[in-house]
This record gives structure tokens, C-alpha cells and sequence, in this order.
């Protein structure tokens, strides 16, 4: 089946969010905000008069500063000496169409919003790219924790179960909320999401010759196709709902806002968790990971364990072909991998860290093969 072009879009989306964070970057790396970098400045007097016009209670003067923390969105923090705000726009240069789609996020965060689900409230949505030079939302600012670091090192031990129930409870909560039910109905193609997202990731991999071929890959790519479980659901999946994409509160472990929904469409449930649960097996100087950590000293919850708890919060008896899923997911990232690769062969990787993320490919491939062989 062929991809479709929302798909195609974020084909290239996803290789810009893929990987922005690691054990080995610090949380200075990543936590709080910088002057704007270079190339990322707009219109800043042309924002506060949007603000002013658009958004009650708004009065400057306003100092605007860019996030740390790695996003394929570029996001601002707007501070007046009232309260403070958050910006998210689309990158500047051109862009593949319909990628980095800001109205996407406003859409999904606005809708779920109204049903109590965890996210930043919307403020105001801009559609007019003659306003900063391109479209943006503006948002609340969350204030809480984020937590860089899967094995949750900052957490008191005795605690730490209870941070990864609220993960799980959350991703369940999501998956059941019905995309009919909040007006997004339309966000995605219900249906044969498995045949067209390996169709997707197939399609990049074998056209990108720079990047070269991979044994490992070439046998992923005859086998998933036919390895696909009965199974076709269809819920809103966040995409990329990992520890880092996620405010705790302050001091309980509550997530307060779901971030980075840049990913997010309609798709299979079980493949938004198996993303999730794949930091079980996920190297962390790749993402945030836990994988070759013994997670008993920890007091982290077994995958096994983890898995059933997903189980109980979504009303299923178990995952049939649950390593289906995982392999899938490794797949996916390893694709986005190769198409980094073939951009650092090409010179066209603009992230400082492309050529670290291109030398992890063959890792992702042997981790996803890994998780086929037990689907045998």
C-alpha cells in the first residue's frame, strides 16, 4: 500500500525528533531556556502585538527566550511580569509539505484539553505566517519536572513504581479516549496502519543509496509485512511518548502535561505503547533507555510486569505478538537512522549530533531483529 502523503510528511518529521536526548546529555544539557539561537529569531514586536490583540489578560513587556531541551518544533518561552507563556512554531527554512504542522498540535492539545486530559491549555492559535514567519500556537506555561533519565535517579527509590504507573495510566488513558468523542475523528486514517507505516519506512530506507543496505534491515523488511498480528485498532497515539516528553508535578508523581504531540495522529494503541515499553530494551545512550539496566535494585517494575500493568488500565487479557510490536518500533527508529546516515554522507545534517545518531543504525537494526527472533 502506499504511503500517504501525511504519512510522507512525517516521514521527515520524525527524523528530526528522533534521538534529541540520552543519558550522556546532562540535564544542563537540556532543562530551561537560552538566548534564541541563531536563526531561530522573529519578529519580536510583531508577536506582542498578536499577544495583545489575541489573548486576554496579556500585557508587556515580554522577553522571549528558546528552549534547551531538543524539539523538531522550535519553542519559546514568552515571560512578562504577569506570568509566562510558551510558543511552538515551525522551523524556519523550507520545509517538506505538510510537516512540522503547528495547527496539528493546536488541534490535538485544544481537544484534549476539553476532556481533562494532561496537557498545556491553548492560549491562541496563529495561522498567518506573515505575523513571525510562519504559523505558531501560544500555550500555558507547566511548571514541574522533567525527567531526562528513565531510570528515574532523582526519584527516592521507594517511589519509583509509582512514576511508572502514572506513565502507563496516562498512555491507557489516552488510547481510550474516542478520536469521534473529542472532534478528531478526521486527525489521521483509521485502519492498516501497520501495512502503511512498513510500507513508509521501506520506502525511505531502499531510497536513500547513500546510505547503503543493511542485511539486517533487508530481512526485517521481508518479514514484518507478514508477521503483522490480527489486531486492527485504532486510537490517538501520541507517537513519541517517552520520560522526557512528559511535566510531572512538582513533587508527586502526577504527569501534569503531555508534551511534543508533533507525531501524534490516529493509529494502532498497541504500537504508541510498545514505543513506549521499548525503553526496556532501548540503549540509553541512544534515548532514554533503560536497556542493560537490571531494574529489580532500582525498584523499577520488570517489563513483563509493566506490560501486564498496561494490560489492567486498558482492559485487555494480554499482547498477543507484543515482541511483533516491539521489533516494529525499532525498525521505525532504525529507518529514521539510515535517512540521518545518508544526510551526514551527503553533508546535509544540520544537528550537531547527526553523525552520533547515523553511527547508532546498525545497533537499532540488531535490537529489532533481537525482538523478531522471539516472535518465532
Amino acid at each position: 500500500m502506499e504511503p500517504c502523503e501525511e504519512d510522507q510528511a512525517r516521514l521527515g518529521q520524525a527524523a528530526g525528533s528522533a534521538g534529541v536526548t540520552s543519558r550522556t546529555a546532562s540535564a544542563e544539557d537540556n532543562l530551561g531556556t537560552t538566548a534564541v539561537r541563531p536563526g531561530f529569531g522573529f519578529d519580536e514586536a510583531a508577536l506582542a502585538r498578536w499577544m495583545q490583540q489575541n489573548l486576554e489578560g496579556f500585557a508587556g513587556p515580554m522577553q522571549v527566550r528558546q528552549f534547551k531541551g531538543g524539539q523538531s518544533n522550535p519553542t519559546f518561552q514568552v515571560k512578562t511580569p504577569a506570568r509566562s507563556y510558551v510558543l511552538r512554531r515551525k522551523p524556519p527554512g523550507p520545509l517538506a509539505r505538510g510537516a512540522h504542522a503547528v495547527d496539528r498540535e493546536a488541534r490535538v492539545i485544544a481537544a484534549l484539553g476539553k476532556v481533562g486530559f494532561p496537557v498545556a491549555r491553548l492560549l491562541g492559535f496563529c495561522g498567518d505566517p506573515d505575523v513571525i514567519g510562519s504559523e505558531f500556537f501560544v500555550m500555558e506555561m507547566v511548571e514541574g519536572r522533567i525527567f531526562w533519565d528513565a531510570r528515574f535517579p532523582e526519584v527516592p527509590q521507594a517511589e519509583r513504581p509509582a512514576y511508572f504507573s502514572a506513565m502507563n495510566a496516562t498512555l491507557a488513558r489516552l488510547h481510550a479516549i474516542d478520536p469521534a468523542d473529542v472532534g478528531l475523528s478526521d486527525y489521521g486514517r483509521p485502519g492498516n496502519y501497520f501495512q502503511r507505516q512498513i510500507g513508509l519506512w521501506t520506502k525511505s530506507y531502499l531510497a536513500d543509496t547513500d546510505a547503503g543496505r543493511n542485511p539486517g534491515m533487508d530481512r526485517l523488511i521481508a518479514w514484518l509485512p507478514d508477521a503483522i498480528p490480527d489486531s486492527d485498532e485504532t486510537a490517538i497515539i501520541h507517537g513519541d511518548f517517552r520520560c522526557d516528553n512528559l511535566i510531572f508535578h512538582p513533587v508527586e508523581p502526577r504527569i501534569i502535561a503531555v508534551l511534543d504531540w508533533e507525531l501524534s495522529t490516529l493509529g494502532h494503541p498497541l504500537a504508541d505503547f510498545a514505543y513506549h515499553a521499548m525503553m526496556y530494551r532501548m540503549p540509553p545512550d541512544i534515548v532514554a533507555g533503560l536497556g542493560g539496566t537490571d531494574p529489580v535494585p532500582l525498584n523499577i517494575p520488570a517489563e513483563r510486569a509493566y506490560v501486564a500493568e498496561y494490560c489492567a488500565n486498558t482492559g485487555r487479557d494480554g499482547i498477543e505478538g507484543y515482541d511483533f510490536y516491539i521489533a516494529f518500533n525499532f525498525f521505525r527508529m532504525a529507518a529514521i537512522f539510515h535517512g540521518i546516515k545518508g544526510r551526514v554522507i551527503r553533508g546535509q545534517a544540520v544537528s550537531a549530533h547527526s553523525e552520533a545518531r547515523a553511527a547508532q543504525f546498525e545497533r537499532l537494526v540488531r535490537l529489532a531483529e533481537q525482538a523478531a527472533e522471539e516472535c518465532v
